[in-house]
């Protein structure tokens, strides 16, 4: 079977604080040049103060989670997620018998055999990964489902 997880609110539900540590770590165990890594993040905490939107009449500032529609937030939560699914996503899909699951900025597409595998489990399970992240799922139906600007038809085996 097929089934969709999204990621609810996902901009404003990234943690800014544990996204600078996984951007630290990350440049701290790459090959990175020292200077250069103290200079990216520099730039994360400019764009970190920068954290704002505008709705209704209002500035909202965003202190301890991204802002929707700043330019940056796209590649910070990309950081952030990539670094949820390195970490998490191997162990849920083995511990599920996933057949196989791709991932896209924030949404995964699962694939599993219903006949081992319980999507209500799974998604409990993904739910328990972080705090801040609310996913829902979508299943098939009628052998079809909707990924983001796809629509993906299981034909029955001839």
């Amino acid at each position: 079977m097929f089934a969709f997880i999204d990621i609810m609110n996902k901009y404003s539900n990234i943690p800014i604080t544990e996204t600078n540590q996984i951007l630290d770590n990350m440049l701290s165990s790459d090959i990175t040049d020292p200077r250069i890594k103290f200079e990216l993040l520099d730039l994360y905490e400019i764009i970190r103060k920068q954290n704002y939107f505008h709705n209704t009449d209002k500035i909202i500032i965003q202190t301890d989670r991204l802002a929707m529609g700043v330019p940056s937030s796209g590649i910070l939560t990309e950081i952030f997620l990539q670094h949820i699914e390195d970490t998490h996503l191997p162990h849920l899909a083995q511990k599920h018998e996933l057949v196989n699951y791709f991932p896209f900025v924030g949404d995964i597409l699962l694939i599993y055999d219903s006949r081992h595998t319980d999507i209500n489990t799974i998604l409990d399970d993904f739910n328990a990964i972080h705090p801040n992240l609310e996913l829902n799922e979508e299943i098939e139906q009628n052998n079809t489902i909707n990924y983001p600007d796809i629509t993906f038809i299981k034909y029955p085996r001839m």
